[in-house]
C-alpha cells in the first residue's frame, strides 16, 4: 500500500515505514503527526484519488529529527558592470518515518 501527500508544497510518494524528507513542521521530534493532505492511496486491489484529496484518508508519522540540508550557493553576476552578489542557504528539513497509511 502505498499514498501520495502533500507538504510543504511538494508532493511525496510514501508507503509504510518509509523516512522522507520534508520541509521544516512546528513538531516536536519524537512526536506522532497526521498528515491529512492525502492525494491518492493505493493498495493491490484499488486505488483512490481525491479532488483535490482523499476524504477521509490520513497518514500518520513520526518526527525523527530537524537537520540542516546542504549548502546551496546562490551567484548573481551581470557582466561588465562591476555587480557581483554571492549568497548561500540552508534549508531547515524534519525527518519523518512513516508509521501506518489510513483509506477512507
Amino acid at each position: 500500500m502505498f499514498a501520495i501527500i502533500q507538504t510543504g508544497g511538494k508532493q511525496y510518494k510514501v508507503a509504510q515505514d518509509d523516512v522522507l524528507r520534508v520541509e521544516k513542521l512546528d513538531v516536536e521530534a519524537g512526536k506522532t503527526i497526521e498528515l491529512k493532505e492525502v492525494l491518492l492511496v493505493a493498495d493491490a486491489s484499488k486505488t483512490t484519488s481525491g479532488n483535490p484529496t482523499v476524504k477521509g484518508a490520513s497518514v500518520s508519522a513520526e518526527v525523527v529529527r530537524h537537520e540542516k540540508d546542504d549548502k546551496v550557493i546562490v551567484f548573481k553576476k551581470k557582466r561588465r558592470q562591476n555587480y557581483r552578489r554571492k549568497n548561500g542557504h540552508r534549508q531547515n528539513l524534519t525527518v519523518l518515518r512513516i508509521t501506518g497509511i489510513k483509506s477512507a
